[in-house]
């Protein structure tokens, strides 16, 4: 596997074997519960090199109107939140590959957009529960090569491909997705001339560069030791998730649009892959999905890689179409 970034170099050398106990843990997280937890075997839980908050969350981020951003190349992929009322906002991947979760407030619905590198897994959450409105941060773990996030309020541990706590006070607790969408710069800017996009973060970060050059096209994804997926998929291949079903983008590409299992979904060109040039914008071609229902509305759903969905829905539906 093509590697371009010292940060894998470092997240590589750091990632040692597996606790079969969180002792090590209960002293980088002292106000963690680990008492209560999902997680049958600790050893599932690995680190990725960076600690706690190594990869910096960023909260209330600022905006510029599409029409004045002049950074993104008109490939490039941004997450896309269109709220009732609200003016459309974008989220390049540019920024979330360095920072992963940004926690944001839209007409007074508290949200997490959120994007592990790992899984290729972009999901946007409503941060409020039944315990308050929660904060979230990188945990610096992966389990299944999925990024672990935790809340600040409680410090419990959520895996960001499930939503859902998976140590600590809030295990259990499910975080509902809202339905958010990666497409290229130019499909959000020319529907949306007078949308918002986040403005580039103030970190010291090579904003546009791509730390994981080649990944998606690598015989094996990044610390995972799982099951791989059937059918003959190979495990970085792209699939599109909605809740328990799964259907192989290239599929979905070559077809343009299938209508089954109750939904609608839409393929159309024009999209880099954050995960393979050295440079995101220069990156292969893997077009935009958008998922609907049968009335048009959008529905939650997530581009993933195939091992990340059969290890977190081993049970799960692969929409392959007629043998």
């Amino acid at each position: 596997m093509r590697i371009g970034s010292l940060v894998l170099v470092v997240m590589v050398s750091l990632a040692g074997l597996a606790s079969a106990e969180p002792r090590p843990w209960k002293r980088e997280w002292p106000q963690t519960d680990f008492s209560r937890t999902s997680v049958e075997e600790w050893g599932e839980i690995l680190s990725g090199g960076p600690p706690k908050d190594g990869i910096p969350a960023l909260s209330d981020p600022q905006f510029i109107r599409a029409s004045k951003e002049t950074r993104i190349g008109s490939r490039e992929p941004v997450i896309t939140l269109e709220m009732s009322g609200q003016i459309p906002r974008a989220y390049p991947l540019r920024y979330l590959t360095w920072h992963e979760i940004v926690n944001d407030n839209i007409g007074g619905v508290p949200v997490a957009v959120t994007f592990c590198p790992l899984c290729n897994s972009g999901i946007t959450f409503d941060r409020r529960t039944t315990a308050g409105v929660l904060t979230f941060g990188v945990s610096g773990k992966l389990r299944n090569s999925d990024m672990v996030m935790y809340d600040r309020e409680t410090e419990s541990w959520w895996q960001q491909a499930l939503g859902q706590g998976i140590v600590g006070e809030l295990t259990g607790v499910k975080l509902r997705a809202l339905p958010s969408w990666m497409e290229s710069w130019q499909e959000f800017s020319d529907r949306n001339p007078d949308g918002l996009v986040m403005a580039e973060p103030a970190f010291n970060r090579s904003y546009g560069r791509n730390p994981y050059r080649g990944y998606d096209s690598s015989a094996r994804p990044f610390l995972y030791n799982g099951e791989l997926p059937p059918h003959g998929i190979s495990p970085l291949a792209r699939v599109v998730r909605v809740g328990s079903k799964a259907w192989p983008l290239q599929r979905l590409a070559d077809l343009g649009e299938v209508r089954e299992g109750g939904v609608v979904i839409s393929w159309r060109a024009g999209q880099a892959s954050a995960l393979d040039s050295s440079r995101i914008s220069a990156g292969r071609d893997v077009g935009s999905i958008r998922v609907r229902d049968g009335q048009g509305h959008d529905l939650a759903h997530d581009v993933m890689f195939a091992f990340a969905y059969h290890a977190f829905w081993p049970n799960g539906q692969w929409m392959l179409g007629a043998n």
